[in-house]
């Protein structure tokens, strides 16, 4: 039976939410849970200490071309700005440097002769001409720094680019700013520790803030590139590395669709549970889902496979819900379209999932 898509809210991220493993010291606390065991080579590449949201943005990739141009003429702008700067500025600062070195020139104040409205204008304008290097220097120079070079080890938005280049599916690695996520770092606080008023309230701005940014309205309304804000970084090596994983095949580029990842001492990497289903059942949905279109690909049908997707996703928005009778008639319509192609569904099915119908539905 070909997969569905049931209509489910988004669960309230609290951990009083559910209390079926709340009590059971070899689990996490829900809503956190062990991550899928999918990403688990995607984990190994990630630093602890933060939380991670992957998520996958199926823009088209002329739309995220454009959208890159913006910050890299931005850059560049500022980039020549300080080259004209530099050019302009540096005789003056090695005039100064000379001055104070005894060697008199223009910059050299002759207080003796100068009136007190003359040198209160001359060091005015001078500390005028440091503070605005100063600012330039250390707050609008770190961005094209950070833009073409990176400051934080995880790499830039330009070598992302480099490395992934402009796709129509692209995977985005969102990392927590350094603050509201330092109860991950606290040595001698555990975030799963039901008691203890410092975890408790370490889970809730965690658990606030992950809400905000998975929400549909915010993830329907944001490229994955304008998702950074004050609360969240793109984790450019991240994005760089979930590429390399998905175009290698060791992970499905669906499994990294909206996942929240976290380190525990006792637990290892954890996820949260979104309130998207069972992850276990998910998992194995999306590994014969990723099975069957590889199968598809290998015979030079993968048109099957998102012609496949594109009709249950048409059953499914259909007024009344997917029930049992519409699966039916759906099944039978792919199976034509499968066999006008010369493809046995069921056959293929059969033999790349191993399995008689997907994980979790009915026969």
């Amino acid at each position: 039976m070909p997969p569905t898509k049931t209509a489910k809210s988004k669960a309230r991220l609290t951990p009083s939410s559910k209390s079926s493993n709340s009590n059971n010291p070899s689990s996490p606390p829900y809503p956190f849970q062990p991550a899928p065991a999918a990403l688990q080579p995607f984990c190994a590449t990630l630093p602890p200490g933060h939380v991670y949201i992957t998520h996958v943005d199926p823009r088209p990739a002329a739309a995220k071309r454009k959208l890159f141009l913006i910050p890299i003429g931005i850059n560049l702008a500022v980039i020549g700005l300080f080259v004209w700067r530099v050019a302009h500025i540096a005789p003056y600062y090695l005039a100064l440097a000379m001055s104070m070195l005894g060697h008199s020139n223009a910059t050299t104040l002759r207080t003796a002769e100068l009136g007190w409205s003359e040198l209160g204008w001359a060091v005015a304008a001078r500390a005028a001409t440091f503070l605005l290097d100063f600012v330039l220097g250390v707050f609008v120079w770190p961005w094209p720094y950070e833009f073409f070079v990176g400051t934080t080890g995880r790499g830039s938005p330009v070598a992302w680019r480099w490395a992934v280049g402009f796709r129509g599916k692209e995977v985005y690695v969102r990392r927590s700013r350094d603050g509201w996520d330092g109860v991950l770092r606290k040595e001698k606080v555990d975030l799963f520790d039901l008691e203890a008023p410092d975890a408790r309230e370490g889970r809730e701005a965690i658990l606030g803030r992950i809400n905000t940014a998975t929400s549909p309205m915010f993830m329907q309304q944001k490229t994955g590139y304008l998702t950074m804000n004050g609360e969240w970084d793109l984790d450019w090596r991240g994005m760089v590395d979930a590429t390399r994983l998905a175009d290698a095949k060791e992970i499905a580029l669906e499994a990294f669709g909206t996942v929240v990842l976290l380190h525990h001492a006792k637990f290892g990497w954890v996820s949260v549970d979104l309130g998207n289903g069972d992850s276990a059942e998910q998992d194995e949905r999306r590994r014969q889902v990723m099975a069957f279109r590889d199968a598809l690909t290998a015979l030079g049908k993968e048109d099957l496979f998102f012609r496949w997707v594109e009709m249950i996703q048409f059953e499914t928005d259909q007024p009344g819900g997917f029930t049992r009778e519409k699966q039916v008639v759906a099944a039978q319509k792919i199976r034509d379209m499968f066999k006008s192609n010369g493809v046995d569904f069921d056959g293929l099915w059969k033999e790349t999932v191993g399995t008689d119908g997907l994980a979790g539905m009915p026969e």
